[in-house]
């Protein structure tokens, strides 16, 4: 059942993304964030660039051709499977989140193209061996897989708790994969820990900002991709996307397992 009564992270990233699957109470705690830290829609389409432009790399660049996105969020402008297949058409790609709405949501996501392959999966992301024995319907995990954890880890309450998740999956996945990950941080402005501090109040699910040196130890153990973890504005940006002039609090970088 779909509860509107509190704001929702998902929702309110897709409001702030300019989508409109969304209610008043997202729009309304979205912009009390906003009131305090305008910057949060910097922080929100640089995530999503990020995101876009490194599974364009993993598809490409390094081969990849399976992807377990976890915490998948609702459909955007450019779902990650319309991205992965305009690469790598026979790429298989697996959803994973246990949000009512992004079930519900869930059959624009399974829309893949003929060579390939689109599964969703309803777990949590505190269950990775569940979420590992789910994708594993869909996927070889012989095979190297990208992992996806795009702003989702913030929801662990402790950053040793979320550490072991991201082991625990990363265990289950063969040499050759790689994670792409990246999470909010408080580094940069004091504005963005007293906006987040008040959403957690709300009685939504809190999210919890990390520091960059604490995003930098979910790849340990990984070979990280050049230019390693950085502002994910920074993290090989297309030529044509204009330079945001300063670091934005939210880190990210990719790393392979060897």
């Amino acid at each position: 059942m779909i509860d509107i009564s509190v704001p929702h992270s998902a929702r309110i990233w897709n409001y702030w993304l300019g989508g409109r699957d969304n209610y008043e109470v997202d729009r309304a705690a979205g912009d009390r964030y906003t009131s305090v830290f305008p910057g949060v829609v910097d922080v929100a389409r640089a995530s999503r660039g990020f995101l876009i432009r490194s599974v364009r790399y993993l598809a490409g660049e390094a081969g990849i051709t399976q992807f377990m996105d976890i915490g998948t969020g609702l459909p955007a402008v450019e779902n990650i499977h319309e991205v992965v297949q305009r690469v790598a058409p026979e790429a298989r790609i697996v959803y994973v989140d246990n949000d009512p709405l992004v079930i519900a949501h869930a059959r624009a996501l399974l829309t893949s193209g003929p060579a390939g392959v689109t599964d969703y999966v309803d777990a949590d992301l505190l269950d990775p061996d569940g979420i590992l024995a789910a994708a594993a319907e869909t996927l070889d995990l012989g095979r190297p897989v990208g992992l996806i954890l795009s702003g989702v880890l913030g929801h662990v309450p402790t950053y040793d708790r979320a550490r072991s998740i991201v082991r625990r999956l990363l265990a289950g996945l063969p040499p050759g994969s790689h994670l792409s990950l990246n999470d909010g941080t408080g580094a940069l402005s004091p504005d963005i820990e007293k906006a987040q501090r008040a959403y957690n109040e709300t009685g939504a699910e809190p999210y919890h900002l990390r520091t960059p040196g604490e995003i930098t130890g979910f790849f340990e153990g990984l070979e990280l991709v050049e230019p390693g973890v950085v502002s994910c504005p920074r993290w090989r940006p297309a030529a044509d996307e204009p330079d945001p002039g300063e670091d934005l609090d939210v880190f990210g970088g990719v790393g392979r397992k060897r």
